[in-house]
């Protein structure tokens, strides 16, 4: 999601990454995208230093302060670099150094940390690739796709003159009204308006996965926005503008 609905950024992150299943080209983004929920006081990436697949991650590493962890790979064609990561993160779960937790990798190996952290009431999120096993994806409170990081949303191809979607949009990506639509019914209010941050909570909890840069959108009020099947309103009441949605078929 790229609207924060946490209220919020006092979390201290922990950055964890499988060095065999992340992109160096996009360390920058990442770690941005882990900014926007709290600070990241621990960088860490895991791997066998003495491969020739982790020279990439080098350069990377001195410009963004990550701390590289050796981790040899002791039986030929098995990779032990989650194990690594897997304890690291629990001593740092007990050490309460951090209240949240960022795993980047599209391994399944890790939906079991993730669940067991989230079970101690700390926030997880990860990044990984959209190959990413739907276990891991819904085992945190929130999934980024690294393809909605390295290419820039289509604007103008996403929205219609009318405001809709376009066609090829729509054939490109599976239409985000089922989840906006059942996250619109948890959070309705009596009055028949629902709060754009609430919703945005709720699609996140039916969805970690849900981004609007999926759909060409950079935020979800504009990708609200553009379905004609909901109505959105401004606010402006005590503090920041508050935003509203509302069913059109209702009015």
């Amino acid at each position: 999601m790229q609207e924060n609905y946490e209220g919020g950024k006092d979390l201290r992150m922990a950055v964890l990454i499988d060095g065999d299943n992340a992109q160096p080209s996009i360390l920058p983004k990442m770690l941005a995208e882990t900014a926007k929920h709290g600070s990241v006081t621990v960088r860490r990436i895991y791997g066998d230093w003495t491969t020739s697949n982790m020279k990439g991650w080098k350069d990377a590493l001195h410009n963004y302060a990550v701390q590289p962890v050796q981790q040899f790979r002791y039986t030929v064609g098995k990779n032990n670099t989650d194990s690594a990561l897997i304890i690291d993160a629990m001593d740092i779960l007990h050490g309460k150094l951090v209240s949240g937790f960022c795993i980047i990798s599209s391994d399944s190996d890790y939906t079991r940390l993730a669940t067991r952290i989230r079970e101690e009431g700390f926030f997880v999120m990860a990044i990984g690739e959209k190959k990413t096993p739907k276990a891991f994806v819904n085992a945190c409170d929130l999934f980024i796709y690294t393809e909605n990081l390295t290419i820039k949303p289509a604007m103008k191809e996403a929205s219609g003159t009318n405001g809709k979607v376009s066609q090829k949009e729509s054939a490109r990506n599976a239409s985000p009204l089922p989840v906006l639509l059942e996250a619109f019914e948890m959070v309705v209010q009596e009055d028949g308006w629902a709060n754009l941050g609430a919703l945005g909570k709720a699609v996140q909890q039916l969805d970690p996965g849900f981004d609007p840069r999926t759909y060409g959108k950079k935020q979800l009020s504009q990708l609200i926005k553009s379905c004609p099947e909901f109505v959105i309103r401004w606010l402006d009441e005590t503090g920041p503008t508050a935003v509203y949605v509302r069913l059109a078929d209702t009015l």
